[in-house]
């Protein structure tokens, strides 16, 4: 096909763009400014490196998450196939050896014929438009400030940002595993090592508990003020902050202990922290809900209380940024093509962060929705309507709605989900039809796509 699409940005949602785009022809130049241009989190110049937790969430079919995942195996999403080439064991969650993950797309995209990998920062989207006969902006929440106030004078609104926050790393061999044990909440249902659980537990007693708490709230923080409900994304919160909600707020949130069992004491501990496996070979673990903005020393020192950790060895400190994205609901319609705007006849798609989702599934789905959105487009023909009742279609209904306010980037849940015909008080019930009505709805969907010729199981 002799179109020549432009991505800014090879994260998660621009490297599967760019594969779903060359797969069906596409002429396909994707700008990448790492390593050239670094970032405060980022550590390579590779693409799709993940750069927060290494897990894709829960794969249970009868979760909001589970049924994105299934959304993008009909799909023929580039990156779930990778992610399951490299998962590692996290219970009823979908994590992956981070290098491998990245290694593996990088390599996928850069032998892809169709494919120009061009690498340094993108200043202007009309210099890049020149070329191009669509665009999509994947630059994630780190966009450049060069970037973002162009994009910004074209779409005549404010930019917005907010703080998010990523969590410490620690070495398996500094690990006390006479304080730890093996096991998953009894949700997850994993296996790991021994026929045990996937996940360590650093059980504390009521009195090690509150030792840590006093210290994580009196801890010394990079950022020397409060943060206001505005600044901080809801689902990503730093350990210091929920703390801050009241002492045992942690135990409801990242430290409950419901479905542990202490096998020291044959009883459900106080609190616990989580940790997961970052790679296969279990060589390092990541704090599960550590997320914080406290100085490295600080972190060494408090988290230091945490049973079993008292000798850890850091392999990254948790550490905070600067997350970038666009007023979605009053500026992307539901192809998230940018509303009225063109750069010389030429349409401005938005993906991944940028454009209002959060979650590493919803930025490869929304990758991977600009494509069939372009493709559709350069076939002449509309682009079926994803139907609200799967869990992207969800998403994209309440992220691209103008009655939307005060937005920030949303995740996959059953609460922005269209209700059933019928009330189930069940929980478990009610998520069971959530994912049952999405299933019947994503095969009308793909039986549309590939009537539509914009779907080839074999081709992707």
């Amino acid at each position: 096909m002799d179109k020549t699409i432009a991505i800014i940005g090879a994260g998660l949602a621009g490297t599967e763009a760019a594969l779903q785009l060359a797969s069906r022809g596409f002429g396909v130049s994707l700008y990448e400014m790492r390593p050239e241009t670094g970032t405060p989190v980022h550590v390579t110049g590779r693409c799709a490196e993940l750069v927060c937790s290494n897990s894709l969430k829960s794969t249970k079919p009868e979760s909001a998450a589970g049924m994105l995942k299934a959304e993008l195996a009909a799909l023929g999403s580039f990156a779930y196939a990778a992610a399951l080439e490299t998962r590692v064991a996290a219970g009823g969650a979908l994590a992956v050896d981070r290098d491998a993950f990245s290694s593996a797309l990088d390599q996928s995209v850069r032998r892809h014929p169709n494919i120009e990998v061009i690498e340094g920062e993108v200043e202007s989207l009309s210099l890049v438009s020149r070329s191009a006969d669509a665009v999509v902006v994947a630059s994630g929440p780190l966009t450049t400030d060069a970037l973002a106030q162009e994009l910004s004078s074209i779409t005549g609104s404010d930019r917005l940002s907010f703080f998010d926050a990523a969590a410490p790393i620690v070495m398996a061999d500094s690990i006390d595993y006479g304080k730890v044990f093996r096991q998953s909440r009894y949700e997850d249902g994993g296996e790991g090592p021994g026929g045990q659980g996937d996940y360590l537990n650093a059980p504390f007693t009521r009195e090690e508990y509150e030792r840590f708490a006093y210290a994580l709230l009196e801890a010394e923080r990079v950022i020397q003020r409060d943060f206001e409900a505005k600044d901080l994304f809801q689902a990503c919160q730093p350990i210091e902050e929920i703390m801050r909600k009241g002492i045992d707020a942690p135990r409801f949130g990242p430290l409950k202990p419901v479905g542990l069992t202490d096998p020291r004491t044959g009883r459900r501990p106080y609190a616990a922290l989580q940790l997961r496996a970052e790679n296969a070979e279990m060589t390092a673990y990541n704090l599960v809900g550590f997320q914080t903005n406290l100085r490295f020393p600080e972190q060494k020192r408090v988290f230091s209380m945490i049973p079993g950790l008292e000798r850890a060895e850091f392999a990254r400190f948790g550490v905070m940024h600067r997350n970038t994205f666009i007023d979605a609901p009053h500026l992307l319609d539901s192809n998230l093509a940018l509303r009225g705007a063109a750069l010389g006849g030429v349409p401005i798609y938005v993906a991944g962060q940028l454009g209002g989702t959060e979650g590493y599934c919803e930025a490869i789905r929304s990758g991977l929705h600009c494509a069939l959105a372009i493709a559709a487009r350069f076939k002449g023909i509309e682009p079926p309507e994803l139907p609200a009742e799967t869990a992207f279609g969800a998403l994209l209904r309440y992220a691209t709605d103008p009655q939307t306010e005060g937005y920030q980037p949303m995740h996959v849940n059953f609460g922005i989900m269209p209700p059933l015909s019928e009330r189930v008080r069940n929980k478990g019930l009610r998520y069971a039809a959530y994912a049952k009505r999405g299933a019947e709805a994503l095969a009308g969907y793909v039986r549309i796509l590939e009537s539509e010729g914009l779907l080839e199981r074999d081709g992707c």
